[in-house]
């Protein structure tokens, strides 16, 4: 008998690629999303349509108790994405972005510990727990910033950094990061923390606030400005999400040795790249320079943050297979073979 997963947040760019993933192999997946993100109806469309026989559409809000609990009966893992994913949405509405991020996870936390054996989740939380980074001292180069702590440099951000929440969005992922640990802690739950970098890759409709990576390419294939906050030397680790989905599945084969661990999870420094960087490949890919435009630093923001990745990779010997080149050129193509939309005309 095939295994049941349980995804919310499941026709979000992540949740449609998993979700792809697992009903190819014949596993069973219950999506539940409200449907409120632009661009996650052509998800849902795309993968009902693929997996008509697999897939399980459950929509509403995560906050909703019984929709909740109705969408677990039967399943044997969850994976938790449900959320308010950007800071500037957080800043303009930090009531519901508490609401979905912190009280939906506890919602769907205590409905885990009503289950006689609860299964086991992973969370999707994010590398603002560390707050703004605003401590770690940074040298510029031409066109991007490196700390400089030659560890920090080779290795990035570890684990052992101390949690500074910052922004609502912070706060309230931060918040939900710790519930998900102290449920394995204080209830046994078996819950595994992923604190992620960028992720990019198919099915991604990014916007100014988040999926900096697809909304560069959307606004470069439909020859439209891009606007960068602050000088654009600002560095992240992107991983591309065929190797997130190996995390994932790694994380859940090994949850017994994994639960009530949190990790950092991104491409790491071989996959760092500032936003310049980024604009000058797709430069190269397309062969026409991205039109640029400048506003100023938003809340929150760090200069630089990169995934030491190393105690995930050492406890599953996960590694990223698809550098930043190969990544991004097969973003380009996926958004080739599909009319080059902005996200506003993609729901």
């Amino acid at each position: 008998m095939s295994r049941t997963s349980l995804i919310t947040g499941g026709a979000g760019f992540i949740g449609t690629n998993l979700a792809a993933r697992l009903a190819a192999k014949g596993e069973r997946v219950v999506v539940l999303d409200d449907c409120s993100r632009a661009g996650v109806e052509n998800n849902l469309a795309w993968i009902t349509q693929t997996f008509p026989r697999s897939v399980r559409v459950v929509r509403g809000d995560v906050c909703d108790r019984d929709l909740v609990r109705g969408a677990l009966r039967g399943v044997d893992r969850v994976f938790h994405f449900a959320a308010q994913v950007a800071v500037t949405t957080s800043v303009e509405d930090p009531v519901r972005d508490f609401d979905v991020n912190l009280r939906g996870t506890l919602g769907v936390l205590e409905e885990l510990r009503r289950r006689a054996v609860p299964p086991p989740l992973l969370f999707t939380s994010t590398n603002k727990v560390y707050g703004d980074l605003r401590d770690l001292q940074i040298r510029t180069l031409r066109n991007r910033c490196e700390p400089c702590d030659d560890v920090v440099a080779a290795k990035g951000i570890s684990e052992s950094r101390s949690l500074q929440f910052c922004s609502p969005y912070g706060c309230s992922k931060g918040g939900a990061d710790q519930y998900v640990l102290d449920y394995a802690k204080s209830y046994g739950l078996q819950t595994t923390v992923f604190r992620m970098s960028c992720i990019y890759g198919p099915h991604q409709w990014g916007n100014e606030d988040q999926g900096w990576v697809a909304h560069f390419l959307i606004k470069a294939l439909n020859g439209e400005p891009i606007t960068l906050y602050g000088d654009g030397k600002q560095v992240r680790d992107i991983l591309f999400v065929e190797d997130l989905l190996d995390a994932m599945e790694l994380a859940m084969n090994h949850v017994g040795k994994l639960s009530g661990q949190a990790f950092n999870i991104g491409g790491g420094p071989p996959n760092s790249v500032s936003l310049l960087q980024l604009l000058d490949l797709i430069a190269k890919l397309r062969g026409v320079t991205p039109d640029v435009q400048f506003g100023p630093t938003r809340i929150g923001d760090q200069a630089y943050y990169v995934s030491d990745i190393s105690r995930f990779r050492a406890a599953t010997r996960w590694t990223p297979r698809v550098n930043v080149r190969a990544g991004v050129g097969r973003l380009v193509e996926w958004l080739q073979e599909r009319r080059p939309v902005s996200v506003a005309d993609s729901v």
